[in-house]
């Protein structure tokens, strides 16, 4: 097959030779093109690139010149629609080192409206799941242990060949294509630089008719988080374990913070996924908060969960406050979304909040409206822990939110 592989990358110069010596190795018989973008990095990642792209016809790269970092949410789909010339593509990291059969495996299983999944082989540095395989191979490209790696993907090969061999679930790397990528628009640039944005996606596609399969029989080990979130790599302890824990950098705090406080604006829940992966989206419902007694604290938690939130007039010097603060962060515009106490209210599901008496467990409420309103809600009013809810109308609105615009 013909695919184009799409990596981005800050930085991680180390971990794109490696990556890219081990596609080079890997590939096969298929016609693989490497699609790279550098993000304005200082380690000599743009010199690497063009003395590749002049010995390798089918290596193409990009730099984004600065000041500032884009981040892969918008340099993926620069890649994807400006520079990949096949009509399948794959999210590929720069700190994945390609396994033998990979390619065969994805052309086995990619047919029209699908999206497969290799997958990964990581050493410990994260918590297990039932979607991956734990096996500690090196944590660092200088320690890679390449012969164990191989001989591993041999076991599981033999171990897969009596299943169906499949999951249905979905995480880097993604092979899809192009025409399904490029109908949902791509990436959301809310979620810029990085971090929600591919849960985001994968619920586009998921309510777009795609099937996600994930194969066992194509296999990336996968580094983990070498880019903005654990700039500084991999570190053991002193009897050998690899860690992670408590060692994000403060950049990509701040962003996922952010990032999470957007998706939940725009679907109303946290990312929701099974044990394999595959998405779990609840029902968007048109909702809107009543606060009686609100404060900078409440109206800060509060705001994300709803369409509209209402709070007394009295108290609109707090939304001033807030969006000084807030409207930097957000491509939402507040200024819509937050409305005087006695503002007509025109949302179809109105929860109406004191906030002298919200407690911890009404929060919980909140942060599961989605699923208690599909499950058990119907037109009518009810009290639920301290708050009364007015359901005029049930519509639900996730559909549209397929496409980006």
């Amino acid at each position: 097959m013909e695919i184009s592989l799409i990596q981005p990358g800050r930085n991680n110069l180390k971990y794109l030779k490696w990556s890219y010596d081990s596609i080079r190795k890997n590939q096969g018989n298929h016609e693989v093109e490497i699609c790279v973008a550098d993000d304005f990095s200082s380690d000599g990642t743009w010199d690497w690139c063009q003395e590749i792209m002049e010995k390798d016809p089918l290596f193409k790269a990009i730099r984004n010149e600065g000041p500032t970092r884009l981040g892969h949410t918008i340099l993926y789909d620069t890649l994807v629609n400006e520079v990949a010339t096949k009509d399948v593509c794959m999210i590929y990291h720069a700190d994945m080192y390609l396994c033998p059969g990979a390619i065969d495996s994805i052309e086995k299983h990619l047919t029209d409206k699908t999206i497969v999944s290799l997958t990964r082989i990581e050493p410990p540095l994260h918590p297990p799941g039932p979607e991956k395989v734990l096996r500690d191979f090196g944590i660092e490209p200088e320690e890679f242990n390449e012969e164990g790696l191989l001989n591993e993907v041999q076991e599981l090969k033999v171990l897969h060949e009596n299943n169906p061999g499949t999951t249905e679930g979905i995480f880097a790397p993604w092979a899809f294509w192009k025409k399904d990528f490029q109908e949902i628009e791509g990436h959301d640039p809310i979620f810029a630089p990085q971090s929600k944005e591919d849960t985001d996606i994968f619920n586009r596609f998921q309510l777009n008719g795609i099937k996600f399969i994930q194969t066992w029989e194509g296999f990336v080990y996968h580094m983990t988080c070498r880019g903005s979130r654990f700039a500084d790599g991999a570190k053991r302890n002193p009897d050998g374990e690899v860690f992670m824990k408590n060692r994000e950098t403060d950049e990509w705090l701040k962003q996922n913070q952010k990032s999470t406080r957007e998706f939940i604006r725009k679907w109303g829940h946290y990312c929701k996924h099974d044990p394999l992966m595959k998405p779990i989206i609840p029902p968007k419902y048109d909702i809107g908060f009543i606060v009686k007694k609100c404060n900078s604290n409440l109206l800060e938690a509060l705001e994300p969960w709803c369409n509209t939130i209402y709070i007394e007039d009295d108290m609109q010097v707090l939304t001033t406050h807030y969006l000084d603060k807030e409207q930097p962060n957000t491509s939402f515009n507040l200024n819509e979304r937050i409305k005087p106490f006695n503002n007509e209210k025109n949302n179809e599901i109105l929860v109406t909040i004191d906030g002298s008496k919200f407690s911890q467990q009404d929060f919980q409420v909140i942060q599961q409206l989605s699923e208690i309103l599909k499950d058990s809600g119907e037109i009518g009013s009810f009290e639920l822990g301290n708050t009364h809810i007015d359901i005029i109308q049930m519509n639900t609105y996730e559909n549209k939110l397929i496409c980006v615009s």
